[in-house]
């Protein structure tokens, strides 16, 4: 038995012919089953890099609108809808537009673990271009509405369908790729996402120059064209999302046969759990008895209050905090996205050569940790600028860092599939939590939202270094044949090792 260890444990044998190897970046391989792949060196990394550009790409693509539909509320308020709709009107302690903001997550919570399990039972091209389809429309929708209600009540459509997508995308990319190729991919499939975020202000502007036109508010025009934009995009995405591994060869130009085969045996061989499973609601819920999972997704709580917070409320910030124009404050929340961009793949590419999980979103969190004071105390608003610079790029780039973390660190199809809504369902909450934190009563300043993101992020802080002392302590244990990890009665293949 070859047992690769990624924390100093015996190696037997070097694994014969696989994509790790080819791409220098070697893999944990649990077991040696002899397997030596019929395809050259060269012709695997061909066969990889045909699937990132086709899987992560298309995912990263459809995320990008995903994000910019599920945020662009923030650019619609200062647009004038908050002035139509009188949404800055308060219902006890919270606003109206607050109310419009969480609304959302009530649905997208909820219909998360339904959601995995029929991505599983459809097929991700069905599934997922249906549901991209129908938000569009629904988006559509929002363009009309003539009172807060009704926007609202087409929120709680939009977190219906939108509650299938992230956590369908994090469970499809996990099921392509070995632990130690899945943070990069991450890294790009939030990258690509992370463009809403960068050039949603700038397109909203442009959309709002618009105003007049056939008798709409430049506001409604945001809407209307962002939602026809993602019609169009799931229209596509029927034709370029793949399926999983094992029904590759059955999507449209993509792997034949043989190619997927090679791409089953190669993540087989790295975690055992590559073969699809008949469904158990058992073997589904039995996972939320792993407390791991539950921390992975606090971890994601932490990092989303953070992300959600700037999604919503970075514009207005810029506006009333620092005193930029409408205009400029559209165009300012471009560039800390790049930022983030490039410290997201950095740190995905170190995570991945290096095998280290851990440290990289406690590096992430020390960002926002420098981050939120200067946004808060600093007094040059130039000054206060280079903090949402820092804040934004920490918090961004821990989302595909949490989401590589517990894909590293668990094993079998549907505790991946119950994982993957547990993760993201708990990032809803830290939607909620984000639409509360920066209240109209705190402005200008909105010092409870900012000690309420620092709290998120040391937690987050507590909570990897308490994981990474288990999974050492763990480790050790597996070394010496105390204990097998992630093994249950139904799987044969031994000697996983956690990932810190």
């Amino acid at each position: 038995m070859a047992i690769h260890n990624a924390h100093g444990g015996p190696v037997e044998k070097e694994a014969v012919g696989m994509t790790e190897d080819v791409e220098r970046s070697p893999t944990n391989i649990s077991h040696d089953t002899g397997f030596e792949s019929e395809f050259t060196p060269k012709e695997q990394r061909a066969i990889i890099h045909r699937i990132d550009r086709r899987l992560v790409v298309t995912v990263g693509v459809l995320y990008c609108i995903s994000l910019m539909d599920r945020t662009n509320l923030s650019a619609a308020a200062i647009a004038g809808m908050t002035k139509e709709l009188k949404l800055e009107v308060l219902m006890g302690t919270v606003s109206r537009y607050s109310v419009v903001t969480l609304v959302f997550f009530t649905t997208y919570i909820v219909f998360q673990p339904p959601a995995t399990i029929l991505v599983r039972k459809l097929g991700p091209r069905n599934f997922l271009s249906a549901i991209v389809v129908a938000w569009g429309a629904v988006m559509i929708g929002m363009g009309f509405v003539h009172d807060w209600q009704s926007l609202a009540a087409l929120r709680i459509v939009l977190g219906i369908l939108e509650a299938g997508f992230f956590p369908s995308c994090v469970y499809l990319l996990s099921t392509w790729y070995t632990r130690y190729d899945v943070g990069k991919r991450y890294s790009v499939f939030y990258i690509l996402g992370s463009l809403a975020s960068a050039c949603a202000g700038i397109l909203a502007y442009g959309l709002m120059q618009m105003h007049g036109l056939q008798g709409m508010a430049g506001w409604r025009w945001i809407f209307a064209i962002e939602g026809a934009l993602t019609c169009a995009l799931g229209i596509a995405g029927y034709w370029l999302l793949v399926d999983f591994p094992d029904k590759a060869h059955k999507s449209w130009k993509f792997l034949s046969e043989r190619e997927a085969r090679f791409i089953i045996e190669r993540v087989d061989r790295d975690r055992g759990d590559a073969k699809p499973e008949p469904f158990s609601s058992a073997k589904f819920f039995r996972a939320g008895t792993d407390p791991k999972i539950w921390v992975y997704a606090m971890i994601f709580f932490n990092t989303t209050t953070v992300t959600y917070a700037l999604a919503y409320f970075l514009p207005i910030i810029l506006t009333r905090n620092m005193g930029f124009d409408v205009g400029t404050s559209q165009c300012l929340v471009a560039p800390p996205y790049a930022l983030a961009a490039i410290v997201m793949y950095t740190t995905g590419y170190l995570g991945d050569k290096y095998k280290i999980r851990g440290p990289i979103i406690i590096f992430n969190m020390v960002l926002c940790l420098i981050g939120l004071p200067i946004m808060g105390f600093a007094k040059s608003p130039a000054v206060r600028y280079f903090g949402v610079f820092l804040t934004t790029a920490g918090a961004n780039s821990n989302v595909p860092a949490a989401m590589a973390y517990q894909a590293n660190n668990i094993r079998g199809q549907w505790k991946r599939a119950f994982c993957s809504a547990t993760l993201v369902g708990f990032g809803g909450v830290g939607g909620i939590a984000g639409g509360l934190v920066f209240r109209v009563q705190d402005a200008p300043h909105y010092r409870p939202g900012l000690y309420a993101c620092i709290a998120c992020c040391l937690l987050s802080i507590v909570l990897v270094i308490i994981t990474s002392f288990v999974f050492k302590r763990q480790n050790a244990r597996a070394d010496r044949g105390e204990v097998e990890l992630e093994h249950t009665d139904e799987d044969q293949q031994r000697g996983f090792r956690y990932t810190i």
